[in-house]
Parts: structure tokens; sequence; C-alpha cells
């Protein structure tokens, strides 16, 4: 939850900002982000809604915006308008709301203002109004009131929406809070139940076999720690490797990749076309011949130019040989 006095940026600066951003600083993906974005304009009389329908006006074809952080209260009364900007063609379908704990008692100890009734209502109707949505979000385990039963309705809440990113953390108490006093669980206890909720995190996984062949077209927003591979995201900001062959740079464009292989925590894919404007899209995967067809296609290429190269090599070598 938002701490201390808001104060929040004007309408007007943020929409010239990232205008700006765009147009002039050669801009491709932009963060809307803060300690809690959905707190946004409620000291000057505004609702995050009013914010994101001005922003989405100055976003060129071919970039993407993403939102922050939004915790459960300030979204529960705007679901509807945060619902048809997560659809809008330059907005990423991702929402980062962090939970916090799966039992009303423990959240109520936390002072939160909101219970596990209003952040299942955001996600169930995220997951039914925005087409193949990602909703991440937070979970602290061991809070000095967590009973086990407490503690296992959290990890009920994990099992009911299998998350794609999760941020788990042993509670630690901030120091001047009312939580600070409180008596800490004992340590073993604690990393017990962070560890019970990360097997459970890693036991499912978002990115299935299905998704193998699946097409996309991604936004590619920066380089992988292994050298090798771009790293891009679709309109469901998943996270799609693409490989860094060649010595053309592709940071910044968007190129259409089909899905390869899969793991927890991305996808890998081959390039299909040459970078493209239009926004990132999922493709729908294709059935039967026309996937099969495409499949095809993109490995006879591969062929036909493995098979160039070694023409081009015989008679290279048998030219020096004859000379």
């Amino acid at each position: 939850m938002a701490r201390g006095n808001l104060q929040s940026y004007p309408l007007e600066d943020l929409v010239a900002q990232a205008k700006t951003a765009f147009e002039v600083d050669g801009v491709k993906e932009l963060w809307l982000t803060s300690e809690d974005l959905g707190a946004w304009g409620r000291d000057i009389d505004m609702v995050l809604p009013d914010l994101l329908k001005e922003l989405v006006k100055v976003i060129p074809d071919g970039c993407m915006a993403r939102l922050g952080m939004t915790n459960p209260p300030y979204i529960l009364d705007h679901l509807q308008e945060i619902a048809e900007i997560l659809n809008h063609p330059r907005v990423y379908s991702f929402l980062h709301i962090p939970v916090q704990a799966g039992s009303n008692a423990v959240l109520n100890d936390m002072k939160r203002e909101y219970s596990n009734e209003d952040f299942c209502k955001i996600v169930d109707y995220m997951i039914k109004h925005v087409p193949d949505v990602y909703i991440a979000t937070d979970f602290i385990c061991a809070f000095p009131t967590e009973s086990e039963e407490d503690f296992k309705e959290s990890l009920a809440l994990v099992e009911k929406y299998k998350f794609p990113t999760l941020f788990i953390n042993q509670f630690y108490p901030r120091p001047g809070t009312p939580a600070a006093r409180l008596k800490k669980i004992n340590t073993i206890e604690a990393r017990r139940r962070t560890g019970e909720m990360t097997k459970l995190f890693h036991s499912y996984t978002r990115y299935t076999d299905e998704k193998i062949g699946q097409i996309h077209d991604v936004l590619i927003c920066e380089k992988a720690t292994d050298n090798t591979h771009y790293v891009g995201h679709n309109k469901s900001y998943e996270h799609i490797l693409v490989p860094a062959y060649g010595s053309e740079d592709l940071l910044g464009k968007r190129v259409r990749v089909q899905i390869t292989e899969v793991s927890k925590f991305h996808m890998k894919s081959i390039i299909i076309s040459e970078p493209c404007l239009a926004a990132p899209t999922a493709i729908e995967k294709r059935k039967g011949e026309i996937q099969a067809t495409d499949l095809r296609m993109a490995g006879a290429i591969s062929l036909a130019l493995l098979l160039v190269y070694f023409i081009f090599k015989f008679l290279y070598v048998s030219y020096f040989l004859q000379a």
C-alpha cells in the first residue's frame, strides 16, 4: 500500500513526458511505475483510468506500455476501465497485483484494505475480460499472526490461479510498524513455509508444450544474459527468447517468431519474418495443415540456404585446386 503523503504528478506533465520519450528519445517500451501506481490521482481528484486513457493516445504504432504494481483497493472500482486499457493493442496485457496473504485474518492484521475475495474478484474479472492476461502477485510468508491454516489459504490461492510470476518474501519487520512489535514465527518454520510455497510455484508453468508451434509478434527489449539471445515480449508480456545470430541489432524492433521450446520462465523461438512495425499480438495456434506448412516452409528455407553455402564452398575450393 502507498505510504506517506501522496503527491501525484499532473496528468498533462506525464502525457507530455511520454510523448517526448516516444517521439524524441526513440523509446519503444514505456513502464508506468511508482510505489503504488493505482494510487495515482487520489490527491488531485482523479483516478488511474483518467491517466491511462490519455497516455494511450500518444503511444505510436510499434511501441508498448506496461503498467506497474497496483494494490487491489485502487482498481476494484475501475475493473472495466482497466480491462479496456489492458486490451489496447499498445498496452501489455499484464497486471501486477500483490495479495500478500490468502487469509482474511492475516490481511486484517497486516492492515490491508482488501480481502481475499476482493483480490479474487479482480483476478477473475481480468481473466474473463482480458484474453491471455498475465498476472503477477506477491506473498509474505510467516507473518507473526499467520497460523498453519492461514498459510494453507495462501497455498490454495497459488494453486487456484497458478500465477506465472510470484514474488515470495519471508516476513521481515519494518522498524516502527505495529508488526515489528509482534512475536515472530521461529526461523525454521518461516523457512519451511517459504520453501513450501516456492516448491509449489516451481511445480507448474504457464509455458506448456501446447505453446510450441505458436506464432507471436514480439518487441525486442533487451539482450539475454547468455549473449546468444534477445529477450522479447508479446502482447501478454510473455518472455520469449529470440536468437541473436547475425550482425543486425534487433533491440527496439519487432519480429515474428515461432515457439520451438518451453521452460518454467521463458519460451525459445526462431525468427520467421523480418522486423516489422505491427503491434505485438499473439496469433492463434494453427492446427493441422496450416501450422505444418509454416513449419516446413521455415525448415525448407534454412535447408536451401545451407545448400547454397555448401555449393559455393565446393566451387570455391575447386577453383583453387585447378589454379
